[in-house]
This record gives C-alpha cells, sequence and structure tokens, in this order.
C-alpha cells in the first residue's frame, strides 16, 4: 500500500480554495490508503515577520478545520510539523546535496524574493524543508495542486542524489497525485484565492456572509446584460458549481446561463444552495470542537506520537547510511 504525505500552512480557518484544491481530496484518500499522513507545517509559516500569537492561534483554527472536514485521526495521522523535530534534521541534511541553483530557479523564490529587500535563507531554503517533510515518511504519492509540481520535483530529485551519493535505494521518489478540482480563482476571477488578497469565502461563514461575497464575484466579464448568453466555461462561478453541486445541476446551470435563461444572481442563487448543504456539517462539527477543544489538543497528540516513531526510523537508518551513528572498534 502506498504511502501519502501532504502538508497545509497554518493560515487559520479553512477558505474554500484549501477546501477544494487540498482538504476534500484529502478526506477522500484517507479512506484509500490507511495511515495517510497530514500535517501543519508551522516550520514553513516563519519565513517572514508574524506576530507569535496570531501564528499560535492560526496553528488551532487550521487543526480544528480540518478536523471539521473530515479528517479522521482513526484513518489518518494529523499532526505539527514542529511537533517533529526530524523535520529540520532531515533537512539539513538535505541543503548538503541540494546545489544552489536549483533552489534559485524554484518560481515561488523567484516570485516572493522580488517582492524582499531583504531575503531571509528560509524563503530560499522552503523546498528542502518540504522535500525532508515527504521523505522523512519515505512516501510514495503526495496530493497536490498543479503549482507545487516543481517542489515535489525537486524532492523526487533530492531522492536520487541522496540514493545515488550513498549507493542504496532508500528514499522512493514520491509520484503527484493532482487534485480532481482545478484550480479555483479568488471571487474577483484574476487571482488564486488567497486571503491576504480578499477574495476568499471561509469554511465556517454563515450563509449571510457567503452570499454578501457571492453577490459581487465576477462571472463572464462579457455578460452585462440578463438577455445577454453566458459563457460557462470561462465564469469563475461556474468551476465553484461543479464544485459542489450534482452534475444534474451543473448541466441545468450550464444551459440555463449558455441560453440567458438565468442571469448572474438565479446563477449564484443556486451555488449558494450546494454551498450551503456540504459547508453546514463542517461548521456544525467545528462548533463541537470548540465545545470540547480536548478532542483537537488529543488528536494532535496522538498523530504527533505516531509522526514521530516514522520519523525516529527514518532518521535513525539515515544516519546509519551516512556514517552518523555508531563509530568504529578500537
Amino acid at each position: 500500500m502506498a504511502r501519502i504525505f501532504s502538508g497545509i500552512q497554518p493560515s487559520g480557518e479553512l477558505h474554500i480554495g484549501n477546501y477544494l484544491g487540498a482538504v476534500k481530496n484529502w478526506v477522500k484518500l484517507q479512506g484509500e490508503h490507511p495511515g495517510a499522513i497530514y500535517c501543519v507545517v508551522d516550520y514553513h509559516a516563519i519565513t517572514g515577520a508574524y506576530d507569535p500569537a496570531v501564528l499560535r492561534a492560526r496553528r488551532w483554527g487550521m487543526a480544528k478545520s480540518l478536523l471539521a472536514s473530515g479528517i479522521d485521526p482513526a484513518q489518518a495521522i494529523l499532526f505539527m510539523q514542529s511537533d517533529v523535530p526530524e523535520h529540520t534534521e532531515l533537512s539539513w541534511i538535505f541543503t548538503t546535496i541540494t546545489p544552489l541553483g536549483d533552489l534559485e530557479r524554484q518560481t515561488q523564490f523567484k516570485d516572493k524574493s522580488s517582492k524582499l529587500e531583504s531575503i531571509p535563507a528560509g524563503v530560499l531554503m522552503y523546498p528542502v524543508l518540504q522535500a525532508a517533510d515527504i521523505l522523512l515518511y519515505r512516501a510514495d504519492s503526495v496530493p497536490v495542486g498543479e503549482d507545487q509540481i516543481q517542489h515535489l520535483e525537486l524532492a523526487r530529485d533530492t531522492s536520487r542524489k541522496f540514493n545515488a551519493k550513498f549507493d542504496v535505494a532508500y528514499f522512493p521518489e514520491p509520484k503527484p497525485l493532482l487534485t480532481p478540482t482545478r484550480r479555483i480563482l479568488g471571487l474577483d476571477g484574476n487571482a488564486k484565492m488567497s486571503k491576504s488578497m480578499g477574495n476568499t469565502i471561509g469554511l465556517l461563514e454563515s450563509d449571510d456572509e457567503i452570499w454578501q461575497k457571492l453577490r459581487p464575484a465576477m462571472t463572464d466579464p462579457q455578460r452585462v446584460r440578463k438577455s445577454d448568453p453566458g459563457r460557462p466555461e470561462v465564469c469563475n462561478i461556474f468551476q465553484l458549481h461543479k464544485a459542489f453541486n450534482a452534475e444534474h445541476t451543473v448541466a441545468q446551470v450550464a444551459d440555463q446561463c449558455s441560453t440567458a435563461g438565468w442571469g448572474c444572481m438565479d446563477c449564484k442563487k443556486v451555488l449558494l444552495e450546494g454551498m450551503v448543504q456540504e459547508l453546514t456539517p463542517i461548521r456544525r462539527r467545528s462548533a463541537e470542537l470548540d465545545a470540547e477543544p480536548s478532542r483537537v489538543l488529543d488528536a494532535l497528540a496522538d498523530g504527533g506520537r505516531a509522526a514521530r516513531a516514522i520519523a525516529q526510523q527514518t532518521m535513525g537508518e539515515v544516519r546509519e547510511i551516512m556514517g552518523l551513528s555508531g563509530l568504529p572498534a578500537t
């Protein structure tokens, strides 16, 4: 059985972009891959300026949202990255075999460094830690979005370099498991859904809050009047229909849009119904976890123990391979 690993930064409560792009798929995969490993990658969240109190709250919010979304501690291992120190140990080891040029060519490094006057080394080394996150558990497969494929390729290359350097077949070359949901743009229809850009819908927002965000959301820019036929294939709202509604509803939306049978508001009201149906149980579970926070703490504690057991075994074997354990007999 293949072992899967994936991680998510602690941005607080999930938004629908996180949910559709990653977490909904994680919930499905945990039933197909017993022992799936999911990590809140809090070390990745400290490469820029941050408030410790805010980070603490976001770590909690993310863990709670993952459990509310359906991550089941009885099926999957859920833990905080910082609870397993072997992540940073293996990351340091991988820095010794990773060429600087490979890191400087990473698209995310180019994007982030271009906006910074002083570039923290952690921004450059981010994908090395990401490789360590994956390979520490000797994961065969990684559920990712399209924007993470380049970092996964670096993890695959790191595996090859380590195995070749020490003449072993130890680390696997993890394969991407692309999410079945196409990348969701923000409500502005122009950029990736992101809290920092204010174009998201939170997973735990009320029906009214969701509607207040859906009403002005971008649709087909060429549809000016209700009588104008729409183009579902270019409408970001239609992509959300495909994520939240049944196939027969999606087909009805496409027909009514393309024939101008419905206006954009009609279409958005049907989307709201689908979103409310799927998100209401998640909100309910989140409220239950708020009332019993020990359930979140217990899940993370159990997950941390399980993750450390695997990580410690890996690092023991890595140290042996590298000559870092034991001393020659005298």
